[in-house]
């Protein structure tokens, strides 16, 4: 196992600037190699913890294609890397829970307004504060929906569409996210009593961790073209964006799941090199119960999302005196994934496959022209949402051809940790980053101050260097940067 940064430049194939090899003669028993996209620089970085090796170790998998992957903002993670990306053949191929994640469908959402940042100044406080009563956050947290166990098996099936049918969207909200906002394929007859009771009460809260919403600030404009089909104006726009996931019913799904696993993967005499890649063949009774139970959890965590952007849209609309539709124009950018296993289309070796894809960390990055990107972005591309931290700065990219044909069409989730949240608390005892934040222009709600250093700048990655590889290298293109003015924490 290899522990010192010198050691992994010797291991590690340089491709060019942005792309690295890890050759299959690394480990004995990797089925492809390891390709990590980033700067050299940003290597010094990714090799201080185990997630290079557990690239390595993900190539172990049956089935797996091309590549065990490896986006710019890859840190260790459970059985997988975070940041991990892999995709296996349907017919002989496997899925694990490790390389999905315990938040299943963790993803993002950006909602564009007509205000600037001159218009919103004076009461970003006062909106923030509003936004923090009105969204339940932090660990545990109960939402403002209740719904019973026959409803909570609909919001299961229907996703965001569920939403809708109750008021809480609007008709033009689900052509604008992954998959409609509903993933075909679920299975609430697979998910436990437990994780429903989990997930029933939490329908529409932020929860703790990273997650988080934000009002920020455009800042930049790099590509015009795209920007406007995003509804992106330019400098000084208002946004909104919100990272959450399934909260509790997805954690729970993933912890029964991979006890299933851990089971079926003796039962079918896989060999792993790390547990926490349990998994069974993508076809058997285990891969199909977990398949089923996974898109069940993604489609609860699409409403979830939909619910907190209705909830911030009454928010501005209480304190603007505006309406959210017609004045303050609050509609979806788009919603996408980041912590899911999908069964779609590529291209392999020049002909057409059905490949379970696994993005842990990673997002969706579809480009212009493909049937699975909404109408609107047929000539742009899917945007790409890569948030940074709360200090910094995020980004909306574009989905290219170059991902399609290189990285099942993905790229990465955000800025990635560069150390751990107890590193983080250590590091900065004592440090008041509401107070550091404030002095910047940002204002901070949180339901705990003191771990407000878990999440702080200083935890993660530079978000720009990450986008920089994934524009360099061809499979996202940089649109537009925004800063947060106000940001809500768990």
């Amino acid at each position: 196992m290899v522990t010192a940064m010198a050691n992994w430049k010797d291991i590690l194939q340089k491709i060019d600037d942005w792309r690295w090899l890890l050759p299959r003669e690394y480990k004995a028993g990797m089925r492809v190699p390891g390709l990590i996209f980033a700067s050299e620089e940003m290597l010094g970085v990714i090799g201080q913890d185990q997630a290079l090796e557990q690239v390595a170790n993900v190539a172990f998998l049956p089935g797996i294609v091309n590549y065990s992957m490896a986006m710019p903002d890859i840190h260790w993670g459970y059985g997988f890397p975070i940041g991990g990306v892999a995709a296996m053949r349907m017919e002989d191929g496997v899925i694990s829970p490790g390389g999905v994640g315990f938040d299943i469908n963790c993803g993002t959402r950006v909602l564009r307004t007509n205000l600037t940042e001159k218009e919103i100044r004076p009461r970003v406080k006062e909106l923030a504060d509003q936004i923090f009563r009105d969204i339940p956050s932090g660990i545990g947290g109960h939402g403002l929906v209740r719904v019973s166990p026959k409803e909570i098996d609909e919001v299961m099936v229907k996703g965001a569409r569920w939403a809708l049918e109750q008021g809480y969207a609007w008709p033009e909200d689900v052509e604008s996210m992954e998959g409609g906002g509903a993933l075909m394929g679920a299975n609430p007859d697979r998910v436990s009593q437990r994780a429903k009771q989990r997930g029933m009460p939490q329908l529409g809260t932020l929860g703790s961790g990273n997650h988080f919403l934000e009002i920020q600030v455009i800042d930049t404009v790099f590509d015009r073209e795209k920007a406007e089909a995003m509804g992106i104006l330019g400098p000084a726009q208002v946004l909104v964006f919100i990272h959450t996931g399934s909260r509790g019913l997805g954690h729970q799904i993933c912890t029964d799941y991979l006890d299933v696993m851990e089971e079926a993967a003796h039962k079918y005499r896989i060999e792993l090199p790390d547990k926490q890649l349990a998994c069974a063949p993508i076809s058997s009774k285990e891969g199909q119960d977990y398949l089923g139970a996974m898109t069940a959890a993604a489609n609860f965590a699409f409403c979830n999302r939909q619910l907190i952007a209705h909830w911030t849209r009454q928010a501005f609309q209480r304190v603007l005196g505006r309406d959210a539709r017609d004045d303050l124009g609050m509609h979806l950018v788009y919603d996408v994934a980041h912590n899911i296993a999908k069964i779609e289309q590529h291209r392999v070796g020049g002909r057409e496959m059905t490949l379970c894809v696994h993005r842990k960390g990673a997002t969706r990055a579809f480009p212009p022209g493909h049937p699975d990107v909404p109408a609107r972005y047929k000539r742009s591309g899917q945007p790409v949402l890569v948030p940074g931290d709360m200090g910094r700065y995020s980004y909306i990219c574009a989905g290219t051809e170059q991902a399609m044909a290189e990285t099942w069409g993905s790229s990465c989730h955000g800025a990635g940790r560069v150390q751990s949240r107890h590193a983080a608390k250590r590091m900065l005892q004592g440090v008041d980053i509401a107070q550091r934040l404030a002095e910047r222009g940002i204002y901070v709600r949180a339901q705990n101050r003191g771990l407000l250093a878990e999440e702080a700048s200083e935890a993660y990655k530079d978000v720009a260097q990450v986008v920089d590889v994934l524009h360099e290298a061809g499979i996202a293109d940089r649109v537009a940067r925004m800063r947060p003015i106000a940001v809500i924490k768990g």
